[in-house]
């Protein structure tokens, strides 16, 4: 991979124009991003290159406020002349804006300062050949080949390097930016029996390439779990206990995120309207944000109104304790805001207080029920809550997985499933900002034959 094209103190100096430009243009408040970009991407499949993908980009984003009118514009060419002209394009529209009550900068003190003080982290740049890039993904493709002949073929294997830095920085004094990096490895083949062909994957991602998982770790991860998938079922249906394995239970937790935002809150799209201070979980359960995590995916010193990050505890005792909203939302629901601009910074959900070891020792404990490892379509309802997906998994009996199934569709209500975790296991890991271990809900229907 290469380098930047800019320094930071030029990202800064573009910033100051942008500003100096809207203060001229008459604008009352003006707030900008800066960012740029780059990284490299590979896939191997059945160990001849598919494709090599090389991105870079930049871009300035700019948002002006003529009193409560609001006007937004962009682009890519960070010449003088396309600023002044993008500024005025932002100048222009809001003019043709409805004045919006609710629209403008945050409030000066809650503005992150001395954000130069501290460092997440969060860049750890890869210097990654091209050639070499293949030769890892060659290495985690041919580890999932070697664990069984059954492996006979692959969506490929991909290895990826992306780094980023950005400069945000608005007319109240703030200004404030960091370079940052993400790296995936990441494995999907296939297995074959006769008739029967199943697939599954794994990856590993991080900021620092150091924290990878190897690749012939994630082939062979990958591979064991699309042999177990071979001799699937169908179920009749039923209802019973369901195990979400850790990567689903983050996204569970992505819909709990996205039904208490202030998006959904302040449209009245959310079946957790006016819960705050209400009991949503078990009484044991518990969230907690966690902002300045060093090499954390979704760590932050400020959101992306420029309101300073902090720790706090989105669930204590299965009660909710606070929403996440932005300068914007907050205004819109007469709250203030929580430094979620732009989403949830790394929550962490605790394992239950009798949770098990291991994951094997979570499977004994739930008994007889559904092991979860794979979602398929889109079917939640935010407004309602009601919940049902199509699933592939295991089915459980005496605490030991007895058969893979498939073709079967889970449902619920996202209320209930929540109000009904039974255990949440110490097995987690980190998709983007979430960090649980695999959930168990009480009681669901699983559709089947």
């Amino acid at each position: 991979m290469s380098e930047f094209s800019f320094t930071p103190d030029q990202l800064r100096q573009l910033a100051t124009d942008v500003l100096h430009h809207a203060r001229q243009g008459g604008a009352s408040a003006c707030e900008t991003d800066v960012s740029e970009g780059f990284g490299q991407s590979v896939t191997v499949r059945k160990g001849e290159v598919e494709t090599i993908e090389f991105n870079r980009d930049k871009g300035i984003g700019v948002s002006v406020y003529l009193g409560q009118q609001r006007g937004h514009a962009s682009t890519s060419d960070f010449s003088p002349a396309s600023i002044k002209a993008t500024v005025d394009a932002a100048l222009s529209i809001a003019r043709f804006t409805a004045a919006d009550p609710c629209a403008g900068l945050p409030a000066p003190e809650l503005l992150a300062t001395h954000v130069e003080d501290m460092d997440l982290d969060l860049y750890h740049p890869w210097p990654l050949p091209v050639e070499e890039a293949i030769a890892l993904a060659r290495r985690s493709e041919q580890a999932a080949f070697a664990v069984s002949p059954l492996i006979n073929n692959s969506e490929g294997a991909s290895v990826s390097a992306h780094a980023a830095h950005f400069i945000s920085a608005n007319s109240l004094g703030f200004m404030g930016g960091y370079p940052s990096t993400r790296h995936y490895l990441s494995c999907v083949p296939i297995a074959s029996k006769g008739k029967d062909m199943q697939r599954d994957d794994w990856y590993s991602g991080w900021r620092d390439p150091a924290d990878l998982a190897t690749p012939e770790q994630i082939g062979d991860y990958a591979a064991r779990r699309t042999l177990s998938r071979l001799g699937a079922k169908k179920l009749r249906t039923r209802q019973c206990k369901v195990m979400l394995e850790a990567p689903l239970a983050a996204m569970l937790l992505g819909s709990f995120v996205h039904a208490v935002s202030g998006g959904s809150l302040y449209r009245k799209a959310s079946f957790l309207l006016d819960t705050l201070g209400q009991r949503i979980f078990p009484d044991w359960f518990s969230i907690e944000e966690r902002p300045h995590l060093k090499k954390g995916l979704a760590s932050s010193l400020f959101d992306d109104d420029g309101v300073a990050t902090h720790d706090r505890t989105v669930v204590a005792n299965g009660v909710l304790q606070g929403y996440f909203l932005s300068t914007y939302t907050a205004r819109k629901l007469d709250m203030q805001t929580t430094g979620n601009a732009g989403g949830s910074h790394n929550l962490i959900v605790a394992p239950s207080p009798d949770a098990p070891a291991d994951f094997a020792g979570l499977l004994r404990q739930m008994g007889t029920g559904l092991l979860v490892t794979e979602l398929l379509g889109h079917g939640i309802n935010y407004v309602t809550g009601d919940y049902s997906r199509g699933a592939v998994g295991y089915w459980v009996e005496g605490g030991e997985i007895a058969y893979p199934v498939h073709e079967i569709t889970i449902a619920g209500n996202l209320r209930d499933m929540f109000a009904g975790i039974e255990s949440v296991g110490r097995d987690s890991v980190t998709r983007g900002s979430r960090t649980v271990g695999s959930i168990v809900v009480n009681r669901m229907t699983v559709a089947g034959n």
